[in-house]
């Protein structure tokens, strides 16, 4: 049997790139697989390369209030979440003097400030044990030219694995960045 047999998973960012492939190892190891993505498109072909047993969901990670309404419907879909994969994000890299206050809003509200609170939202249907992976980039540790934004959100979202690693894990949650 495999270690994933059976867990109910939620993969935020699931409709490509590493969300989708994450998805589909997770699949093959026996999880139960929920993802989450924005784009029509995207959710469209993740559905039909996952097949009828995953939920495809949209689900915006700038807001805090579709985070409450995806955990409402974890709860109702699963009763119990096992792992969360929090995957969703928007890398932009621009100059400075390019940025707008929209823009750098915008960013932070799908990096950091939708998963933070999904977490949240997520608390009382987690189970015990449960696990959370925050993903990261190696930009939060090494700064480089026109990363200046991304690389705060990314700092931010190590630094926030960090701290709810500590406050969650007498809850038996744990918390991990890749």
């Amino acid at each position: 049997m495999s270690r994933l047999q059976g867990k109910r998973t939620l993969i935020t960012g699931g409709t490509s790139g590493i969300g989708l492939e994450t998805a589909k190892q997770f699949l093959e190891e026996g999880a139960r697989v929920i993802v989450t993505g924005v784009n029509p498109d995207s959710i469209a072909k993740a559905q039909a390369e996952l097949g009828p047993e995953v939920q495809v969901l949209r689900a915006d990670s700038a807001s805090v209030a579709a985070q409450k309404e995806l955990a409402q419907i974890i709860k109702e879909h699963y009763g119990q979440l096992d792992i969360a994969f929090l995957n969703a994000g928007v890398s932009v890299w621009l100059p400075i003097e390019e940025w707008s206050e929209e823009m750098f809003d915008r960013s932070f509200d799908i990096n950091v400030k939708g998963p933070y609170f999904l977490m949240q939202a997520l608390l009382p249907i987690f189970a015990n044990p449960a696990s959370v992976v925050l993903n990261t980039s190696v930009s939060a540790h090494a700064g480089a030219a026109r990363s200046s934004v991304y690389a705060a959100t990314k700092a931010a979202f190590l630094n926030m694995s960090k701290t709810l690693s500590t406050e969650l894990l007498g809850r038996g949650i744990r918390v991990n960045a890749v």
